[in-house]
């Protein structure tokens, strides 16, 4: 797995979580946003991904990437809208967005720049805080070859993006 650009932000870590869904179990007690979404490309057997925080300003912000972004993808990534692009919708939706290819998918989910990154099947999954129901980030994983994910892996990564929401909504 290769590590492409990575959010500006630095390399903090965070607090300890008391459980960890199957596929965060192999971080260690303290980690950040980065090898979380790591973890997850490597247990999903994806090549890229994201991880979006909502901030004060009712956006979601880039917090951790996995995989090469060109530049013009990368720059327009690092704030996205509520209902804009499949992170925008998870989050404006408040479920899981998919596309089994982003490359001849005609929706409508999916922006140009999705495109632009070369992957076919995609994952968004909105990261809710239990306590008060907002929707605190977004988490969105991809790979280079059409991808249906399952019932199981859908289930799977909600689990993380349940289990990162209060370490998103701490940042």
């Amino acid at each position: 797995m290769s590590v492409g650009a990575r959010a500006e932000q630095p390399a903090r870590t965070l607090r300890r979580m008391t459980s960890k869904p199957a596929p965060l179990a192999s971080l260690g007690d303290h980690f950040t946003l980065q090898q979380s979404l790591e973890a997850m490309i490597h247990h999903f057997g994806c090549d890229s991904g994201t991880m979006h925080r909502t901030a004060t300003d009712g956006h979601l912000h880039l917090r951790a990437v996995v995989g090469q972004f060109p530049p013009p993808v990368l720059d327009a990534i690092r704030t996205i809208p509520f209902g804009k692009g499949l992170a925008g919708l998870a989050a404006s939706r408040r479920v899981p967005v998919t596309v089994c290819n982003l490359q001849s998918d005609q929706s409508g989910d999916v922006r140009p720049g999705a495109r632009a990154t070369g992957m076919e099947g995609a994952i968004t999954v909105p990261a809710i805080d239990a306590r008060t129901g907002d929707v605190v980030g977004v988490i969105g994983i991809a790979c280079v070859a059409p991808r249906t994910y399952s019932e199981v892996e859908t289930a799977e990564l909600l689990l993380c993006a349940a289990a990162l929401g209060p370490l998103l909504h701490a940042e």
